[in-house]
């Protein structure tokens, strides 16, 4: 039936288009202004696979690690579905910020300049950095040793590691797009040291023991960093489901778990107190 204005009284018209508005709004621009996560499918979350062993391909072809297995275990409790993808790290947030997936799990530390654009989880690990350099090289305990030796160091782009190196201009140092890529270089010759993640640093020492037959670790680890998940500012309902189950993981005992099936050791720790670190 093709509806004519002619039909009806000027009244009757002027009401008819007004509740055709207030349906419109309803059902169409109001779904919109108040989007809920609970609508979509399911949840994407975005990791790097190059961090072993917190997130990586295994020999089975499988995406696994300490970084799935959490947040899985955090789907799980909160009721969500989840989809998780490899994505290199340079990618992260700017794959994030639009809308390429919804959240990020990839050993992100909480920084301030990254809460100005991005929303952060409540902290899961707190770990730091550690540089590894060749077997055979002797008096290097620091970045500033390198530095004063002109020796090269390596580090992934666009992570905390590599921007500790830029601390130092003279500092001779090379980007790569993945830890593992650094770290075959160390081996190889091709660089000097490698800064990074504690937690890849240790999974080397005690799992790839052929590696450490080349290279070591020196001194301390330098920083102390906290890693949290990492979503959209306006997604505050799924940050909120979010941390009530990891704070549940954090108190019963999983997260601590998971920490000792990858065997993290002493190359991070879990956070002890639910409101620690800077998130």
């Amino acid at each position: 039936m093709i509806w004519s204005v002619k039909m009806f009284p000027a009244s009757k018209v002027v009401v008819f288009f007004f509740l055709l508005a207030l349906l419109w709004t309803a059902n169409g621009c109001g779904e919109k202004a108040s989007e809920n996560f609970q609508a979509r499918q399911k949840i994407v979350v975005a990791t790097d696979t190059n961090l072993i062993p917190m997130a990586f391909i295994s020999d089975q072809n499988q995406l696994t690690g300490f970084e799935p297995d959490l947040i899985k275990a955090i789907a799980d409790h909160a009721g969500f579905e989840i989809e998780i993808i490899s994505v290199a790290f340079p990618g992260l947030f700017g794959g994030l910020i639009t809308g390429k997936f919804d959240l990020v799990i990839s050993s992100i530390t909480i920084l301030e300049e990254r809460k100005e654009r991005m929303a952060f989880s409540i902290p899961y690990l707190k770990s730091g950095l550690a540089l590894v350099v060749r077997k055979d090289l002797e008096g290097i305990r620091s970045v500033e040793d390198l530095r004063d030796r002109n020796l090269i160091a390596g580090a992934q782009n666009g992570t905390t590691a590599y921007f500790y190196l830029e601390k130092y201009p003279s500092l001779k140092k090379k980007g790569y797009d993945a830890h593992g890529h650094a770290v075959i270089d160390l081996i190889n010759g091709e660089i000097d040291a490698v800064l990074g993640e504690s937690t890849a640093t240790l999974y080397y020492k005690n799992q790839k023991k052929d590696y450490f037959q080349k290279i070591k670790m020196v001194g301390d680890i330098l920083t102390e960093e906290y890693y949290g998940m990492v979503l959209r500012k306006e997604d505050h309902e799924l940050l909120g489901k979010i941390n009530t189950a990891l704070k549940k993981l954090l108190s019963d005992g999983t997260v601590q778990k998971l920490h000792t099936k990858w065997d993290l050791g002493n190359s991070s720790v879990v956070p002890t107190s639910l409101g620690a670190g800077p998130a």
